[in-house]
């Protein structure tokens, strides 16, 4: 669906993208998960035909995104917001459904159904400029998605939202994977990529790292499981990959008081492949 082959994309003395190499399967989630500055939303920028590499290739379902019969299958919802604070909900989305060419009841009915499915119907009248963030962050997405594209590109799209919105931006995700969307999900938070993505990229520095399922990449990158515990002879520290097995040694020669078992998460695969923290 979404293809990048050897892209490069410099800013004067910064590569901000290094070399990418990358395919986005047809009806997946794919996370995008590094820290700020990793190189996520110039990758979206470029999948979009907004930014032009300096050399690679990038194609959408075989095509060009920067070709204008391209960009109709393409929702973007950046980083920025790309919504207008002094016009209501409702005209936002509609603005940027007549963007993309929808016209009479087919607009009012693409508007009426994006609002509904971000939970903003009964704010529509109101300016954009009073919304809470997390209500901004909604009507974002609600503008990517007014004009039905099969692929979704979604920059760190919670960012600054309450927990509330933020879970309605999960289910919104689920429910769109659900219907069959692609969606390119970029984060710096671990949790996200976790719950919401079939396959994670883990980019730092423009370069990516590995590229897998979530329990695949924990397996391979993320180490053993350590186990911290109390016994009778005092504190012990030991990773093992038979974290169970460990318990019972304990138990049986040391006398275990009590315990805690840590199993490596996508944080500790980025620190193994970086050598530091994702939020560094």
């Amino acid at each position: 669906m979404l293809d990048f082959d050897a892209v490069v994309k410099r800013y004067g003395p910064i590569t901000a993208v290094d070399g990418l190499t990358l395919q986005v399967r047809r009806g997946e989630v794919l996370g995008l998960l590094g820290p700020n500055g990793a190189g996520k939303s110039t990758t979206v920028n470029i999948a979009v035909g907004l930014v032009r590499p300096d050399c690679g290739r990038v194609s959408v379902a075989g095509r060009d995104p920067a070709n204008p019969g391209v960009r109709g299958s393409i929702g973007i919802a950046p980083q920025a917001l790309s919504l207008y604070m002094e016009l209501t909900g409702r005209e936002n989305v509609a603005f940027f459904g007549r963007i993309q060419g929808l016209r009479g009841k087919h607009l009012a009915d693409r508007v009426g159904w994006a609002l509904d499915f971000v939970g903003l119907t009964d704010r529509q009248s109101d300016r954009a400029g009073t919304y809470s963030g997390g209500m901004k962050r909604r009507l974002n997405l609600a503008v990517a998605l007014v004009h039905d594209p099969p692929l979704l590109l979604l920059d760190e799209p919670t960012v600054g939202v309450d927990p509330q919105s933020r879970n309605a931006i999960f289910d919104n995700i689920k429910a769109l994977h659900a219907d069959g969307r692609t969606i390119v999900y970029t984060t710096h938070y671990m949790e996200e990529a976790q719950r919401l993505c079939n396959r994670v990229a883990i980019i730092d520095h423009g370069r990516l790292l590995a590229l897998d399922t979530v329990e695949s990449l924990i397996k391979t990158h993320g180490g053993d499981t350590v186990v911290t515990a109390e016994t009778d002879g005092g504190p012990v520290r030991v990773q093992t990959g038979d974290p169970l097995r460990e318990l019972r040694r304990l138990q049986d020669t040391c006398g275990l008081r009590q315990f805690h078992v840590q199993r490596p998460d996508l944080e500790q695969v980025f620190l193994n492949l970086t050598g530091r923290q994702l939020r560094d």
